[in-house]
């Protein structure tokens, strides 16, 4: 286990620790959490996958290597035995089972934050076929209803499971303007972004064939990218229409990442119809906004809701329609110009809270 030590964390028991056998601790929602509770003054560890030193800020982070789905078995079983801190938040539905039995045998307070719907989300990973997709979705139900009897059930969005709960808390998938850097001036040169997980069920392919076909823009696509596409990915970027134009810098820190969206043109997410994404509002549509980018997505129902309630971004149904967007924005930067503004000013008037707080403040009275 890599640890990193912080002032913040001290070097005893922590008062809050926030467990993920499968998040990589440069997760945003992660940092999001994390960055409250260290506003509350909470001790705070954090127990992940990757490079520590990518974890948050004033938490005291240690992280193991992600290796396989034995080893995330191996970690969902012990994780919340080694937990020392008065309050357990979980990230991931596999841990809710033995942190259930954790908190109740240890007497700690338990957190679980469920922030998508994990059934449906199986239905977009590869490997959840067979009887691995069997045991995931058996794990899944089985950690839904224990979660239900946590000391705080923290959901994403109203429509997420459980729907009833001992004590439930949406806390939306809103952005932490601490993260996020100012809008600002355009670089010389179009740009689009994108920030999150690549697959293609996330866009990822209909991004590039979007920019492939709009000449003079570039792409940005900051996030890890999906072993089962990382070959087709690979392939796809060697044809010339996008050679020298698309920027790969993997997975980066929040804040980090979104330094990249400095002098960028305009957001994309491009996410398609699937039942785990048909219901789900992207964090990116509302951190896009925050940083005065234009932004393009697809057609589905709460993101068209977005476009119509802020006038700042454009509905596309393919490829060859983003890429006829990104050439008349670039020909036409005055129209650019009246999507950010739109933008910032939604931002401006929406975006002056943040549920994180209110979690924080929960949890700091569990704590106590």
């Amino acid at each position: 286990m890599t640890p990193r030590g912080s002032d913040g964390a001290g070097n005893g028991r922590a008062d809050v620790v926030v467990l993920s056998s499968g998040h990589d601790v440069a997760d945003a929602r992660l940092h999001k959490i994390s960055g409250a509770l260290c506003r509350q003054g909470l001790r705070v560890d954090v127990c992940g996958l990757g490079d520590a030193t990518a974890g948050p800020a004033g938490a005291r982070v240690r992280t193991r290597a992600r290796g396989g789905l034995a080893s995330r078995a191996w970690r969902a079983l012990t994780l919340p035995w080694r937990a020392r801190g008065s309050v357990l938040i979980t990230l991931d539905p596999d841990l809710v089972p033995m942190a259930t039995l954790a908190a109740r045998f240890r007497r700690r307070r338990l957190v679980v934050d469920v922030h998508e719907d994990y059934l449906r989300l199986l239905s977009d990973r590869t490997w959840a076929r067979g009887a691995a997709g069997a045991v995931a979705s058996g794990v899944v139900r089985l950690s839904n209803r224990l979660a239900a009897k946590a000391d705080l059930t923290v959901v994403a969005d109203g429509h997420i499971p459980p729907r009833e709960a001992r004590r439930r808390l949406v806390v939306e998938n809103m952005p932490d303007l601490g993260l996020l850097p100012a809008p600002g001036p355009r670089d010389a040169t179009p740009r689009a972004i994108y920030i999150g997980d690549l697959r293609a069920s996330r866009g990822l392919f209909d991004m590039l064939d979007a920019v492939a076909a709009a000449p003079g823009w570039r792409l940005d696509l900051i996030g890890p990218v999906a072993a089962a596409d990382s070959d087709a990915l690979r392939e796809r970027l060697q044809r010339d229409d996008l050679a020298g134009r698309v920027d790969l810098p993997g997975r980066l820190p929040p804040a980090e990442a979104w330094r990249r969206a400095e002098g960028a043109w305009a957001g994309l997410v491009f996410l398609r119809e699937t039942p785990a994404f048909r219901e789900a509002i992207p964090t990116k549509l509302y951190e896009y906004l925050a940083t005065g980018l234009p932004f393009l997505t697809t057609r589905l129902p709460r993101q068209v809701e977005m476009v119509e309630l802020t006038g700042a971004g454009v509905v596309i149904d393919d490829p060859a329609d983003a890429a006829d967007v990104l050439r008349r924005w670039a020909d036409d930067t005055a129209l650019l110009d009246d999507y950010r503004k739109r933008a910032i000013a939604w931002a401006d008037s929406h975006l002056e809270t943040s549920p994180y707080d209110t979690l924080a403040g929960a949890v700091a009275g569990l704590a106590r």
